[in-house]
């Protein structure tokens, strides 16, 4: 069975909230009242719309290959960065229905909840079809074809979110992730318009969830040698 890692990196719709239209605007300020917990305004917590499909945008897809066993082992490493959502999940359906989906599984940090349903919304939103990878909606929740490395830390404790980045500190895996984080991008995004820079932080998470998988299965870690970068084009 083969492996596919994935992570995505997603924006509100909008630089902020004065471009929403007046519908957009009453849209957003009803789901921002299930979201203030303090005296926040709808305006003031516009950012956090780039988690929700329906406010969002996917503007980075990384994804990981991971082959072979120990020192064999290799992960081929592709990443797409499009500011063209259309075109970004044109591509990744593409690159999914060349993929035998009866035998390779996805797998993410908290890939169930957030990457993969936020995935097959705006690639519906988009008026574009599913690929049979991600297709789920007829198969039962043991059927979909998803490991999900919080979910396999959490072994059926579904009280708390354990981040990556702390899961890679207590398992001792070298990160290169030092520049920016997932709180940064909007403002990497629309202040500093800097698609790449966001690009390189989304591809060290597929490779950290690669290696954190290898930790929970008790295998060696990949070196450096061993993780190849592909180009977008190949």
């Amino acid at each position: 069975m083969a492996i596919l890692f994935i992570d995505i990196e997603t924006v509100p719709l909008h630089a902020s909230y004065q471009e929403l239209s007046d519908k957009e605007k009453s849209l957003w300020d009803y789901k921002a009242g299930f979201l203030i917990r303090d005296e926040s305004t709808p305006e003031e917590i516009y950012q956090r719309a780039g988690i929700y499909a329906e406010f969002g945008k996917v503007i980075v897809i990384s994804l990981g290959w991971l082959s072979g066993e120990g020192e064999e082992a290799e992960l081929r490493v592709k990443t797409l960065a499009n500011d063209d959502e259309k075109e970004l999940l044109s591509e990744l359906i593409n690159i999914l229905v060349k993929i035998d989906n009866t035998n390779t599984l996805l797998c993410g940090h908290n890939i169930k909840e957030f990457d993969v349903p936020f995935l097959c919304r705006r690639i519906l939103i988009n008026q574009l079809k599913l690929p049979d990878l991600l297709d789920v909606s007829s198969k039962k929740p043991w059927q979909t074809p998803y490991l999900d490395t919080l979910e396999l830390w959490k072994f059926g404790d579904r009280k708390h979110y354990t981040k990556l980045d702390l899961l890679a500190h207590v398992f001792e895996i070298p990160s290169s992730k030092d520049d920016i984080d997932g709180s940064e991008v909007y403002k990497t995004y629309y202040e500093e318009n800097d698609l790449n820079r966001i690009a390189i932080y989304c591809e060290k998470d597929v490779i950290l969830t690669c290696q954190l998988y290898l930790r929970l299965n008790v295998k060696p870690l990949l070196s450096d040698e061993q993780i190849v970068r592909v180009d977008a084009a190949q």
